[in-house]
């Protein structure tokens, strides 16, 4: 079998490149090892804030159509508090735009790429089924999978998430930071309305997000030590929401569970590049950040964007794999992923530690951007790209 792009990874930000190349002329396959997400009735506990800008690249691509908006929540506001009584406050309106950006579920969303998926006509889906090996050639790249049939591309896209096999056989290494912090995620009802507002707070042992969604809901990320984390799901029900709610400075009443807890380890992950003779890395695959940002899939959605662009303006004549090609997707998201992966790493150190000076210089920070109104608003226009 013989394509032009074989996109290994299914998942959002692979399936969201294949479908943004459904009108490229480019001949496609996207490899995934797992079968088609299934439908299920319940709330999924992995929830992503998507940026605007990610919104419409999504509906660019046909799958925000395919989504259930009963299921979204708009995020109107955010507030983010200091452990010593600073706050910081965003809208949506002091910038004048609709919203900050939407809170929804991944199994959602997978679900409405994959129906994109499924109607395209220059795509090849190739399921259930592993890659034995990928080796390059100076004019393509071959797979042996694991059922043994062979493909050839010209272009090979890594979008295998964080423990990337396809960054592996290429030899593009760097050993992963680990924050010795899980990330613990959970979804609640509230007493009082969250009215669309998302809330964050730093604390020295930790940084707790309470993102809204529909039907009177909350989700949780709690980014705290592994010791915690396991103590956390261990919990009865009442208990995790007697820990969360007193967390949260009870500032949504009482909370009741949703869906049950779970955990996964945080780190950061810097590549000296993501590209190679004939591969593009994309998403988790390229890069890994802390959540406390929520911008880890934005990241990847802003990478699928870019080479999707360059793809479909590369020219009919031109070589999907061309070097020079795959540096210009390099050096477009360069500024992008380094100033993210600083921000989200200087942030959690900033505030996860104890030295009293370091306390009273982020509290007093985070109070000073309060009153800069310019300030706030360039950060929370950043956030909508």
């Amino acid at each position: 079998m013989e394509f032009d792009v074989v996109i290994i990874g299914g998942g959002l930000v692979g399936a969201s490149l294949a479908t943004a190349l459904k009108s490229s002329g480019l001949n496609l396959a996207l490899l995934e090892r797992a079968s088609a997400p299934a439908s299920i009735a319940g709330w999924d506990n992995r929830i992503y804030a998507i940026s605007p800008g990610n919104a419409e690249f999504l509906a660019d691509c046909g799958a925000w159509q395919h989504l259930d908006m009963q299921r979204v929540q708009a995020v109107s506001a955010m507030r983010v508090f200091g452990d010593e009584g600073a706050e910081l406050d965003f809208s949506a309106y002091q910038i004048g735009a609709p919203e900050l950006n939407f809170i929804l579920e991944n199994r959602q969303l997978q679900q409405a790429l994959w129906q994109e998926l499924a109607q395209q006509e220059n795509l090849t889906l190739i399921q259930s089924t592993s890659c034995n090996s990928l080796t390059w050639q100076e004019n393509s790249a071959d797979i042996k999978l694991a059922d043994g049939r062979d493909i050839h591309a010209k272009l090979i896209v890594g979008a295998d998430g964080r423990d990337s096999w396809v960054r592996q056989q290429a030899g593009i290494s760097a050993a992963p930071s680990d924050y010795e912090q899980h990330g613990v995620v959970a979804n609640f009802t509230v007493d009082k309305p969250h009215r669309g507002t998302a809330f964050q707070w730093f604390q020295p042992d930790g940084i707790l997000a309470l993102l809204p969604l529909p039907q009177q809901m909350v989700s949780m990320v709690w980014s705290v030590s592994p010791e915690k984390s396991a103590t956390l799901l261990a919990l009865q029900p009442e208990e995790l929401c007697a820990q969360v709610a007193e967390a949260s400075r009870h500032v949504l009443g009482n909370l009741t569970l949703v869906t049950p807890p779970a955990a996964f380890p945080l780190r950061i992950l810097k590549l000296p590049h993501i590209i190679a003779p004939r591969l593009a890395l994309i998403g988790d695959a390229a890069h890994n950040v802390h959540p406390l940002a929520g911008q880890g899939i934005n990241l990847g959605f802003r990478d699928a964007r870019e080479l999707a662009r360059i793809l479909l303006d590369r020219g009919a004549q031109q070589d999907c794999g061309n070097m020079q090609l795959l540096r210009r997707y390099e050096r477009a998201r360069r500024e992008d992923i380094v100033t993210m992966q600083f921000t989200t790493d200087a942030l959690k150190r900033l505030f996860n530690n104890s030295n009293p000076i370091l306390r009273s210089a982020r509290n007093f920070g985070l109070a000073m951007t309060n009153q800069l109104t310019p300030l706030k608003k360039i950060l929370a226009r950043h956030a909508l790209h």
